[in-house]
């Protein structure tokens, strides 16, 4: 053991303690999945290399045979994992084994509910791997050193998994990370061959790298001990590259949990060979639940980028759309040069043809789950509607797919759930409707029971119940979905067309005509707090609402760009009323104007609290409806 210089210790995050104490007490059903983490870290560190040494070759070092090595002492008790990839640094060490994800720490904590079996879930999410090693082990003992610093630069990192951890500079004469875990009480079955490969075969046999164990040779007695030969228990073989037919599905989610750091198995998958203008293999995979910065656009995304099966990049985002960034998985190129860049990326024309290709393929992968796997796809949508949502605004090429991709909750569907999908809606909509109507609004309870929904009810046709704060946004992008165009029913002057009968549009023009000297006196009494008075045809039980005009915004848009400080433009609603209701058969015969300007002032103020609005001057409200309550009980 080379001496140790520059020896202190630290302190664990307190996160990281808290993660320890979660993977201390059982955390994971199953222990042996500690070596699939090690040794997907130790293949990420392999890819780095092979990275960074396009640019840089000396960084090889002279070997450029990459490989990562897993051995056992039964005497000592201890399993040692090797690779001879990229390294850390003492700064890296510290930075990458004393602390959880960087950006992530906040949210983890956010996160941790005190429930082990629900905060196991989260360790995929944070890129916590390398502490599953604590499960098996009460010592971790790491040794590395960063590819091209000098041999006297190496670092040991040490810890028992409790409060803190030591870090010491010490002498390495290779590059790259060598850990070794000293076993608990207990954990013996793992210091065994048999056992080691049989969990590679199981959880890494797609590495596309050699995992070598030491050969079992018999000793011959009275002969010195020979030499260690070791032997590659792996394919080694990248796994987009084999044939589906030849790939089980076990085998596609041991991938998946490789390559996107997740412990649950996806929920679907897409294997692909692309041959002729353009070559290139893809596997791309939809996740079971939402990584914990899907809504921070700016956070990294992407999928890995091969090109020739040597690892260029790790997030690439430039092979999705932007709502698509939950998609994990590989691409691998032959059309592209090993010295790509982000920036090249970018501005790349193969690039595009791959984008679109790819995208198209999500899209087909996530049809195919909504239709043959309806239970697995409201499960993808409660974690990741919202922003396939966005899609319809980025990606104009597709957004009739999206569309048909989107689900909402109904006046026709269960509580609030976002089951209903637009193609679904119209199979059961009414004869002779050519129109998806639709209500925006704050929650579902505020939409579900407005008034502006009741000729629907009374005629029976379905509308879709709109409660995300992104729908009114969303619906800006949507006109029309299979040649049916979309309709707010709180917009404008409302036209059922044909489920509207003659008889019913003559008598509507009639009660409107005869209505004409109160419409005038509503337009006095309310004066500017209004744009437009009229009698309602959506109206059933309720006295009035208020409409929205064709081109004003919405409530929901306005609290967008509120919040986000933007000025919003002046816009006054439009007053409709029931001609029907005994309130306004009462308002039309007041002959007093100030008590007719009390009433109409109230009824406005209560079509604006139905609508989900706050009222502009609560006091005056107030004061009216007291002032009536008062002359009612005289």
């Amino acid at each position: 053991m080379s001496v140790e210089t520059q020896k202190e210790t630290l302190g664990f995050q307190t996160e990281v303690k808290q993660l320890l104490h979660l993977m201390i007490h059982s955390l994971y059903s199953n222990k042996e999945i500690f070596l699939r983490e090690l040794i997907s870290n130790a293949s990420d560190a392999v890819d780095k290399l092979r990275f960074e040494a396009l640019s840089k070759p000396e960084l090889l070092e002279g070997g450029a045979e990459l490989k990562i090595r897993v051995s056992f002492d039964k005497d000592a008790k201890t399993v040692t994992l090797e690779d001879n990839g990229i390294g850390m640094s003492r700064e890296e060490a510290i930075t990458h084994l004393g602390t959880i994800a960087k950006s992530g720490t906040a949210d983890f904590m956010k996160h941790l509910s005190g429930d082990q079996k629900k905060d196991s879930h989260l360790i995929g999410q944070f890129g916590v791997g390398f502490y599953s090693a604590f499960i098996v082990a009460d010592k971790v003992d790491v040794f590395s050193r960063r590819a091209g610093d000098a041999a006297s630069e190496g670092v040991h990192w040490s810890s028992k998994g409790e409060g803190d951890f030591e870090v010491a500079t010490v002498e390495k004469a290779e590059r790259g990370t060598r850990i070794v875990l000293h076993l608990k009480s207990g954990e013996d079955e793992f210091a065994d061959g048999w056992r080691l490969r049989n969990i590679i075969k199981k959880y890494s046999d797609h590495i596309a790298l050699p995992i070598e164990l030491p050969k079992e040779v018999a000793a011959v007695e009275g002969e010195e001990q020979p030499a260690v030969e070791w032997e590659t228990v792996n394919r080694a073989s990248a796994l987009w590259t084999r044939p589906r037919t030849e790939v089980k599905d076990e085998e596609y989610q041991e991938f998946y949990k490789h390559v996107a750091h997740d412990f649950e198995n996806p929920l679907s998958w897409s294997h692909n060979k692309v041959e002729g203008k353009l070559e290139y293999s893809s596997l791309l995979y939809v996740p079971a639940r939402a990584p914990f910065d899907l809504y921070q656009r700016e956070a990294p995304k992407g999928l890995k980028l091969y090109v020739q099966r040597v690892f260029v990049m790790d997030q690439a985002e430039s092979f999705l759309p932007l709502y698509l960034r939950f998609i994990k998985g590989v691409v691998d190129s032959n059309d592209l040069s090993l010295n790509v860049s982000r920036e090249i990326l970018q501005k790349d024309p193969i690039i595009d043809s791959m984008k679109s290709a790819l995208t198209k393929r999500v899209l087909d992968m996530l049809e195919k789950l909504a239709k043959n796997e309806p239970e697995q796809y409201k499960s993808f949508w409660k974690n990741f509607g919202q922003v396939m949502k966005e899609g319809p605004a980025e990606d104009f090429a597709n957004k009739e797919k999206i569309a048909g991709l989107l689900r909402f909750a109904s006046t026709n569907g269960d509580e609030g759930e976002q089951v209903v999908g637009l193609a679904e809606y119209l199979a059961r909509a009414k004869e002779g409707q050519d129109k998806i109507y639709y209500l925006t609004g704050e929650t579902y309870a505020q939409v579900k029971n407005s008034p502006h929904l009741e000729v629907f009810r009374k005629k029976g046709i379905e509308v879709l119940l709109l409660t995300d704060r992104i729908d009114e946004w969303l619906m800006s992008y949507l006109s029309d979905f299979d040649g049916k165009s979309f309709v707010d029913v709180a917009r404008g002057d409302l036209d059922l067309g044909n489920l509207d009968s003659e008889e019913d549009k003559k008598a509507a023009q009639e009660v409107a005509k005869s209505k004409e000297g109160l419409v005038e006196r509503l337009k006095t009494a309310l004066g500017d707090s209004v744009a437009e008075v009229r009698v309602s045809h959506r109206l059933t039980d309720s006295p009035a609402i208020l409409a929205i005009g064709e081109q004003d915004l919405g409530m929901q848009m306005r609290q967008i760009l509120e919040a986000s400080g933007q000025k919003v433009p002046e816009s006054k609603p439009i007053f409709e009323f029931n001609p029907a209701h005994p309130l306004i058969e009462k308002l039309d015969n007041e002959q007093s104007d100030e008590r007719f300007g009390d009433l109409s002032h109230i009824l406005f103020d209560q079509a604006a609290l139905a609508a989900g609005d706050s009222l502009k001057d609560p006091a005056a409200y107030v004061r009216r409806l007291n002032k009536l309550l008062v002359e009612l009980s005289v």
